[in-house]
């Protein structure tokens, strides 16, 4: 009987939560509340959503964030690779005769 009552307090007892952790009770896309009673969607470990559309959503913006910065860093690899190529081309070699 104790660790049932135990349990039940783990279950009801609210958290005071990190800095920089989603709440559980509002959905983290729509920020509709969340009830106790209602099923809750996860995505990245701990962030809740109020339904599979908002978790989807949130996973398709966070796909398109993931190719925009591959994008940037190819481009700025390649920039980089060409101002590479310009200095070496510049320099000046002397030779001996």
């Amino acid at each position: 009987m104790a660790a049932s009552a135990a349990c039940s307090f783990f279950f009801d007892a609210e958290q005071l939560g990190e800095p920089g952790m989603p709440a559980m009770d509002a959905c983290a896309l729509c920020a509709k509340p969340l009830a106790r009673d209602s099923d809750v969607f996860m995505y990245r470990g701990d962030t809740p959503y109020c339904s599979e559309e908002c978790r989807h959503e949130e996973m398709h913006l966070d796909a398109v964030c993931a190719r925009q910065a591959a994008r940037r860093l190819q481009r700025f690899s390649a920039e980089t690779e060409s101002h590479r190529g310009q200095r070496h081309s510049r320099k000046k070699v002397s030779v001996a005769s």
